[in-house]
């Protein structure tokens, strides 16, 4: 996961606004998100501190191919999210009537779903891209369904493969 999409993601902003933010330059945000310069852990701290937020270190399991797949799906529903949320929203509430009765045994996590699509739009963000555990237990019954064009998917499943590896 990209630290630097990962706080713009959340918070809203675009590279310029970051940039503009931490007193850099939006080329340099650009290259930090393409990987083709890296940021030192204090300056991660310094663009999360200008977005109003902490940096955190915390340690645990790596994410799975499976793990970084719903991932790359989620990312690409924030992108969908941020510029649409009603409609966005709207259809994925639909889609969670329909996995609570498809799904009993999913329930549980089913519900918090339903109680994250009722958080602003940023703190739901925030949650849907979260690398802890229990968000990725959330990614997998995911209600986005529908929100991606099969074109998106395609495309996304490509860049994941080239990224990854069959």
């Amino acid at each position: 996961m990209n630290l630097i999409r990962y706080l713009r993601q959340v918070s809203g902003v675009t590279q310029q606004e970051l940039a503009l933010g931490a007193h850099t330059s939006q080329p340099t945000i650009a290259a930090y998100e393409s990987g083709t310069k890296s940021p030192t852990l204090r300056t991660v701290e310094n663009l999360a501190g200008s977005l109003g937020m902490e940096l955190l270190v915390s340690y645990m399991p790596r994410l799975t191919r499976e793990d970084q797949r719903s991932l790359a799906f989620h990312r690409a529903i924030v992108d969908a999210l941020q510029k649409t949320p009603a409609p966005v929203i709207a259809q994925t509430n639909l889609n969670l009537e329909k996995l609570i009765i498809i799904h009993p045994g999913a329930r549980q996590l089913l519900n918090r779903w339903s109680v994250w699509l009722e958080l602003p739009v940023k703190e739901l963000i925030t949650n849907m891209l979260d690398p802890l555990p229990p968000a990725r237990e959330m990614r997998q019954v995911s209600p986005f369904s529908g929100i991606l064009s099969t074109r998106d998917r395609t495309r996304i499943l490509r860049q994941f493969r080239e990224e990854y590896g069959q």
